[in-house]
């Protein structure tokens, strides 16, 4: 579990540089909101994704470049057979341990920040009409609601979070609730939205929803 907010005003200098040449756009929600398929929506439509949530996990993975300090740090128990990140184990230590948590940041977050800003600069050279950093814990981090054009919040009720991420993560619903409360609540990120999904019936409705904030979005450079 590494993550996913690095929280540094060296992220905000470097990535201010893009401020006034191309939109920036963020999307946050709670676990199990549905920020993937509104992304990949998005990214249907042409914007230039940036997932931090999806960088965090690759870092972890088998060779990634979190993983030699996490062992040196935790311990080889932390580390399973594949040689990726022990989510489930780290999950339940930093829940215990908020130090181990910050300990973990410590390690995930340069690197997070450093593809992230190496993708988006990247992008803003390409024909993306904007950029979409997709941050699970945005409103958490204390940085990014500075940086951001915009914040797009893809909502749906508690327990229908709870219910998806249950069915896909296979996780005990007291767990879920663990993360959840961990998290941002509804309300506030909802205070701080300037545009909100609703997430919670069709495919075809979020498809709609989504298209309807694509042609927002695109109003913002005019």
């Amino acid at each position: 579990m590494a993550s996913s907010s690095p929280n540094s005003t060296s992220e905000q200098s470097d990535l201010s540089t893009l401020k006034d040449r191309i939109p920036l756009i963020g999307l946050t929600g709670g676990i199990g909101s549905g920020k993937t398929a509104v992304s990949d929506l998005l990214a249907k439509f042409g914007a230039g994704i940036i997932d931090t949530d999806l960088i965090a996990h690759q870092i972890t993975a088998p060779n990634g470049g979190a993983i030699p300090a996490i062992q040196k740090e935790f311990g080889a128990g932390f580390i399973s057979a594949d040689g990726a990140l022990d989510r489930g184990k780290m999950r339940s230590l930093v829940f215990e341990k908020p130090e181990a948590r910050k300990t973990l940041e410590k390690i995930t977050h340069p690197l997070i920040r450093q593809e992230t800003i190496k993708q988006a600069m990247q992008l803003s050279t390409d024909a993306a009409p904007y950029l979409v950093f997709v941050v699970p814990l945005l409103i958490e981090s204390g940085t990014w609601l500075g940086l951001i054009d915009r914040l797009v919040v893809v909502d749906c009720p508690e327990e229908v979070q709870i219910e998806r991420v249950m069915q896909r993560s296979n996780l005990p619903r007291q767990e879920v609730e663990k993360i959840l409360i961990a998290q941002a609540t509804r309300q506030e990120r909802l205070a701080h939205a300037d545009f909100v999904i609703e997430n919670q019936t069709s495919l075809g409705d979020l498809e709609r929803e989504v298209q309807s904030l694509h042609q927002k979005i695109l109003q913002i450079q005019k």
